[in-house]
Order: structure tokens, then C-alpha cells, then sequence
């Protein structure tokens, strides 16, 4: 079996953790032995998540129904956390929407509801979080999940492609702030994953084969795939990988 990066101890809030890439990542970092926190706007889902952790893990959980939007109710949420995993160290931002409408049909709305929750969201988490990871340091570290569409463009989703690139400028200026601490930024860019997100195009026919084709790896990501990327950065193994954007893609970006 391989071997597990090196981590600390302190627990990880991982938001979008009812499914898709953010359950992932709490089944990867419990099986490092991190306690974790699954926040989601669906509670049910979070709640699977913990005690899918805890049962084959064993390490201390925390679930939470929660929509990343609304900011008033991260205080409480942290204090929550903290009391159920003790000093957390690490947050993860994995809640997510794509929002596809191209421009000519995008309302004010939409338009909003994809950066609220992909980009505003993780700013104001930080913020809500910054003291309790100073108290995890040493080895404090944030990931955001941007994706490969932060880098390329796609015409019938703008609020998401300008949300995660700006999610990368929000590592960028975050890396910059907290790096004087000790607190490491850092950001995923996924390319096609199996999720629920992504689900709808893959139930269209021959829409996987298709995306399949343009992959050089010739395969469409496991959520695990992702996960395992998240864990390294949070990990002591990635203490120097400060501000950046990891591609985790299967070679998509490299040919198009």
C-alpha cells in the first residue's frame, strides 16, 4: 500500500462535502487520520459524508447543512467545528454551481448565484477562519477548487469561467497576505470529473466518449483523483507549494 502523505493533525472544514469532489476529499483526508468537518447546502449529503468518515476511519466528524452564501452564519459554524474536531488547520472550498447560460441570456441572478457561492464564498471563509487557523498552525493551509475552465475558455458558462479565475486571483492575493504567517494558499483546477455537477452532460449520448477522446489520459477523473491532489497540499509533504494553481486534468489543457 502506498504510502499516505505526511499530515498534521489539526482537523479540515471541507465545504461541498455531501458529494462529488468535497465527499472525496473528507474520505482522503480521514483516511490520513485528519478529523473533518463535511459542510454542505445539503444536509443529508454532509451527514453521509461524516459518517462515512468516521465508520471506516475513525477519526472525529462534524456535518453541517450550510449554504455558503449566506456569511452571518460562518462564526457559528466554526465555533461548531472546533468544538467537535478541536484546532483545525485546514480548510477546503469545494462547494460549487455552474450556472451554464451564455451572456445573451444571463440575469442579474444567475449571474450572482455562481460567484456568491464560488468565489465570494471562499473569501469570506477565510475571513471567518483566519484565527482559527493561526491556532492550527504550524502547517495551516487553504485549497480552493477552481477548474481548467479558470485557464480556457467556455462560452456557455461566463459566471463560472470568471468565478474560478478570479478564485485564482484570490489565492494569489491571499498567498501574498497570510503566507507572512505561515498559512499556505493554494488552489485545484480539475478538469472533467464524474460528479453530480457534471452529470447532465455525461447522460448525453456519446458525450463521454467524446470528452474521453479529447483526454490524453483517456479517461474522465474519479472524484478521488482530485481528492488525492487536495490531500497533498494540505499535507507537510507540500510545505514550499505556496500560491499556486494545480492542473489536475488528464493532460486536457496541454492539446487544446
Amino acid at each position: 500500500m502506498a504510502q499516505l502523505p505526511t499530515n498534521p493533525t489539526t482537523g479540515v472544514v471541507v465545504t461541498g462535502g455531501g458529494s462529488g469532489i468535497g465527499r472525496a476529499t473528507c474520505l482522503a483526508l480521514a483516511e490520513a487520520g485528519r478529523p473533518v468537518a463535511a459542510w454542505d447546502l445539503d444536509g443529508d449529503g454532509a451527514r453521509e459524508t461524516a459518517t462515512l468518515c468516521r465508520e471506516q476511519f475513525g477519526v472525529a466528524t462534524h456535518h453541517l447543512g450550510l449554504d455558503v452564501r449566506v456569511a452571518d452564519g460562518f462564526a457559528t459554524a466554526v465555533t461548531a467545528a472546533r468544538a467537535a474536531l478541536g484546532p483545525i488547520g485546514g480548510l477546503v472550498h469545494a462547494a460549487g454551481v455552474s450556472g451554464a447560460m451564455p451572456i445573451d441570456f444571463m440575469t442579474d441572478d444567475a449571474w450572482d448565484a455562481v460567484l456568491d457561492v464560488n468565489l465570494r464564498a471562499e473569501a469570506m471563509l477565510v475571513r471567518a477562519f483566519v484565527d482559527t487557523l493561526r491556532e492550527g498552525m504550524p502547517g495551516a493551509a487553504v485549497v480552493g477548487i477552481a477548474s481548467v475552465e479558470a485557464i480556457i475558455g467556455n462560452g456557455m458558462i461566463p459566471a463560472y469561467c470568471a468565478s474560478k479565475a478570479g478564485l485564482l486571483g484570490l489565492t494569489r492575493s491571499l498567498a501574498h497576505r497570510l503566507g507572512l504567517e505561515g498559512i499556505r494558499i493554494n488552489a485545484v483546477c480539475p478538469g472533467a470529473v464524474d460528479t453530480p455537477m457534471l452529470a447532465p452532460v455525461l447522460a448525453m449520448p456519446d458525450a463521454k466518449r467524446q470528452l474521453e477522446g479529447r483526454i490524453p489520459l483517456r479517461r474522465i477523473a474519479q472524484p478521488a483523483d482530485i481528492a488525492k491532489v487536495v490531500r497533498f497540499l494540505l499535507s507537510d509533504d507540500a510545505a514550499y507549494v505556496h500560491g499556486a494553481a494545480i492542473v489536475v486534468d488528464g493532460g486536457m489543457t496541454v492539446v487544446l
